[in-house]
């Protein structure tokens, strides 16, 4: 025999003891299925404990604990506002969590907690467990019932003084809840598509019918240029004539007999009501104004110079702005500065969390706006 067909033959023997003895050390070692594989150890009930987090829309799984609107707000400015927006309207891409009521059958519906999600489990326990973004889990019970109480108070399911608690939870029915039904597919679909497939009656050829369209790709900064081109093609902004700018006051408009609060001011000065346009763009998440302006976050802002405060149909108003439409208080523009600097010291406990416009020019701009384009 040659030296190496030895040689060979000592690879084979070799490569059968090694897989003789790697397979008598794993039967030793590595149990049958049945009996496991040997690997790890058994949980620690504080380990499961940590895991399981998850709540059932009956309640179950829910910690103990309360949180309420107030407190919630709070958290939700230093934590969510970033990425949501102050009134939940999203800023960017980030998920828009209020408001789209109506909207489910439209082409592109707004899908939030108010106008979508079927269970406020789902609300909670996402918060709980995922939020804040990058800091997952590092609320505790009493701050996730809070933020969720105020994300129910920024669709307008609750009031401004509720607190959200383990034992009141299952009784907060989301408006779309209805809309949602068991998945029955198992029972009624699966039997249809268990049995032998029919390979007859096909059709000589398939055509594309339709393409797949990705919606809501515009770019912002394209999008707000054609709104304003948009703007300007139905705006034209009145000029007063010289004789109306010189003319002289009649005993009947004279200044001894003007208003101590002025109502409105026709403001005609176009580069003023530029400023106004330009400083809007921070109120458009939340309100429309102009024609076919509708309720968003916010009323729409039509004729708001000189209407009693609250009063637009079919929204929703804060205690506060209910009990001033009561009072017949009027948005003056005394009032809409003052509201506009400080919405929340004018007006206590509207649920309108913007800080203020700091510049009183700003202000003014702003309400030129308004009364040029909603009035």
């Amino acid at each position: 025999m040659s030296k190496s067909l030895n040689l060979s033959a000592v690879a084979l023997a070799g490569s059968a003891l090694a897989f003789s003895a790697i397979t008598a050390h794993s039967q030793d070692v590595a149990p049958s299925k049945a009996e496991g594989y040997g690997l790890g150890r058994v949980a620690l009930p504080e380990e499961v404990a940590a895991w399981d987090i998850d709540i059932r829309p009956d309640g179950l799984g829910l910690p103990e604990g309360s949180g309420d609107v107030e407190t919630g707000e709070q958290l939700y400015v230093d934590n969510c506002a970033s990425c949501h927006g102050v009134f939940g309207e999203a800023v960017g891409r980030w998920p828009v969590l209020a408001g789209g009521t109506g909207t489910l059958d439209d082409r592109d519906p707004v899908k939030t907690v108010g106008s979508y999600w079927p269970y406020l489990s789902t609300v909670y326990d996402y918060i709980h467990r995922a939020m804040p973004f990058g800091h997952a889990q590092s609320m505790n019970a009493d701050q996730s019932y809070a933020l969720t109480a105020y994300i129910l108070y920024l669709n307008d399911l609750v009031e401004d003084d509720f607190a959200l608690t383990q034992e009141n939870f299952a009784g907060i029915s989301l408006p779309n809840v209805d809309n949602f039904i068991p998945d029955d597919r198992p029972e009624t679909e699966l039997p249809q598509f268990s049995g032998e497939p029919c390979m007859t009656g096909c059709k000589d050829t398939v055509e594309i019918t339709m393409h797949a369209s990705v919606l809501d790709v515009t770019p912002e900064e394209t999008a707000a240029k054609a709104e304003q081109a948009k703007a300007e093609a139905t705006r034209e902004p009145t000029a007063a004539t010289e004789d109306e700018t010189n003319a002289e006051p009649t005993p009947e408009t004279g200044a001894d007999d003007a208003p101590t609060q002025t109502v409105g001011v026709v403001q005609s000065d176009p580069a003023l009501i530029a400023a106004g346009e330009k400083a809007f763009r921070k109120c458009k998440a939340c309100h429309m104004v102009g024609e076919g302006a509708k309720n968003r976050v916010g009323p729409q802002l039509n004729d708001i110079v000189g209407r009693t405060i609250g009063s637009v149909d079919d929204f929703r108003y804060s205690k506060v702005f209910e009990n001033a439409m009561k009072a017949g208080d009027v948005w003056t523009n005394e009032a809409l500065h003052a509201f506009l600097a400080d919405p929340r010291g004018a007006m206590p406990k509207t649920k309108m969390s913007f800080k203020g416009v700091r510049d009183p020019e700003d202000i003014d701009a702003l309400i030129a706006y308004l009364e040029q384009v909603g009035g």
